[in-house]
């Protein structure tokens, strides 16, 4: 029998950690060892409990989930690190990624995807939630490592539609997106309109909401 996948859950809210837990315990293959509400209890319970994987936030009280990561990672270089953050902007990917974080999921979504984040990143691999462009690629520098794992229903799109997604997201009109892409302003209703498909969005403020989630775009920045 292969030996389950040990995890520590270290994050301020307690009932973020229920979730957690509850989440974890549909798959046989892990277990939660342990829980810490701040990056010095998880510090603790990390040499107490040696765990084969943690859930970290980033927002911690006291000290920052990527300090504990690079702490963490300095006295037990075998843990593997999954930052699970309500943010998901570059910078703070490329920051947790330096800090030795093997992965990074969005808290937005879904169970599926987290419990495939650990399985892959338990695996040894690499894994973002949704960081597939290439600029994001290249700035947390994992371009020449094994490809990761990305956000799966964005890895659906076309080239072409994640281009025009991004261009839908930043608040450019249709008009402008077709002059850039030399093609019809039809063409693009209709990327639009396969885009909503494929990621069973409804609407253009739902495009945003899903490009912010995923590191695409800053929301605060949208000019819709």
């Amino acid at each position: 029998m292969v030996p389950q996948t040990r995890i520590l859950l270290v994050d301020d809210h307690g009932l973020f950690r229920e979730g957690l837990r509850a989440i974890i315990r549909r798959d046989s293959r892990f277990t939660v060892v342990a829980e810490a509400r701040t990056a010095e209890e998880g510090i603790q319970a990390a040499l107490e409990q040696r765990p084969d994987l943690a859930l970290v936030d980033i927002s911690l009280p006291g000290r920052s989930g990527i300090d504990l990561v690079r702490e963490i990672r300095g006295k037990l270089p075998r843990l593997r690190v999954i930052i699970v953050s309500m943010f998901s902007r570059p910078e703070l990917v490329k920051e947790a990624v330096d800090a030795g974080a093997a992965g990074y999921v969005n808290k937005g979504a879904s169970s599926d995807t987290l419990l495939h984040a650990i399985q892959v990143v338990a695996q040894g691999q690499f894994y973002l939630d949704g960081m597939v462009s290439q600029e994001i690629l290249s700035l947390v520098g994992v371009e020449s490592q094994n490809p990761p794992v990305v956000n799966r229903e964005y890895g659906r799109l076309s080239s072409r539609e994640q281009e025009v997604l991004r261009m839908i997201a930043e608040g450019v009109p249709a008009r402008d997106i077709a002059e850039r892409l030399f093609i019809s302003v039809k063409t693009v209703e209709n990327h639009r309109a396969n885009i909503l498909h494929k990621l069973e969005l409804r609407t253009t403020v739902d495009l945003v909401k899903y490009a912010a989630r995923i590191g695409l775009i800053d929301v605060d920045t949208w000019k819709g």
